[in-house]
């Protein structure tokens, strides 16, 4: 089985099409991808000062571009999540100065002075990761996903810290092992990029830190031929999902749920204004960030209430 690795001067800091192929999958192919945490794992102590050893944007280093044999513009990349392990013992989370959903930030100017830098290291063994040894509460479970994923805008180069309609620094916790995430095809090859692996992580990311980790993925690569999606989308046993990116939040959710509607319409059969109604009725949302760049939102329709369900 192919082993995509991401080494120090291979990774990328932007998603797009100008980079060469660091390797190549064929559609039906399962593949390892290795990645580096947010921060190229350079944090191994608490008392390590994040303001030295990063500087924003230069974060999320991704593995890829991954070129997808007979993907072209105009399809749809469909991958499936088969597993993440992480690589390390211990997840990463800090606090980074000017960067965070409760502070002020280079999108939103204030006059309060930014909050201290601080870093802490999270211990992960059997399935579980301990917050704070000097906190008394349980450990939460290990339930890992990858931040930032996406395929290669057709004229664009975007940061690892964007997300948009190419997929991208999400954040979103539905990216996650027994899942398939669905990404546009803008390029010959789809060009996927893969990266900012978690541990864990709250709706919303408030603070802009996930618990970070390095990681071991599988994937299982294949194409829709034909079919164009406007925005990024995620199959679940239990939910049809489509993110939504953008500022303000509420135009993150719109994207979100226009897309939904318009693919019960398309492939259930659902009319559009019926679907509508019908969202509005049983539809679920998860605010993956409230953080980055654009924010990004996900409206996840109950695969229980498609067309034919009741009867089986």
């Amino acid at each position: 089985m192919q082993t995509i690795k991401n080494s120090p001067g291979t990774f990328s800091y932007v998603i797009g099409p100008y980079a060469e192929p660091i390797a190549t999958v064929k559609p039906g192919e399962t593949f390892i991808v290795e990645t580096l945490d947010a921060f190229e794992n350079k944090i191994d102590s608490p008392d390590a000062d994040i303001t030295k050893l990063i500087t924003l944007p230069y974060v999320n280093p991704l593995t890829g571009p991954i070129y997808v044999e007979g993907a072209e513009k105009g399809d749809t990349l469909s991958l499936a999540i088969n597993s993440i392990e992480t690589t390390r013992d211990y997840g990463v989370s800090a606090l980074i100065p000017e960067f965070g959903g409760l502070c002020g930030t280079v999108f939103t100017r204030t006059l309060n002075p930014p909050l201290p830098a601080r870093v802490m290291l999270h211990p992960i063994k059997d399935g579980e990761i301990t917050f704070s040894e000097d906190l008394d509460i349980p450990a939460y479970p290990y339930e890992p996903f990858y931040g930032t994923i996406g395929t290669a805008p057709e004229v664009e180069a975007i940061s690892s810290l964007a997300p948009g309609f190419h997929g991208g620094n999400m954040d979103a916790a539905d990216v996650c092992p027994g899942n398939t995430i669905q990404l546009p095809v803008n390029v010959p090859g789809a060009l996927l990029f893969v990266g900012d692996g978690h541990a864990a992580q709250g709706d919303g990311e408030v603070c802009g830190v996930a618990t970070e980790i390095p990681t071991r993925g599988s994937f299982t690569v294949d194409l829709i031929k034909g079919k164009a999606i406007s925005t990024p989308r995620v199959i679940s046993e239990e939910y049809i999902m489509s993110i939504g990116s953008a500022r303000p939040m509420e135009d993150a959710a719109r994207i979100a749920f226009f897309d939904l509607v318009v693919w019960l319409e398309a492939d259930y059969g659902i009319e559009r204004l019926t679907a509508y109604q019908l969202c509005s009725q049983v539809a679920r949302v998860r605010l993956a960030n409230m953080v980055d760049i654009l924010y990004s939102v996900v409206a996840k329709f109950p695969k229980r209430y498609l067309p034919g369900t009741a009867s089986a």
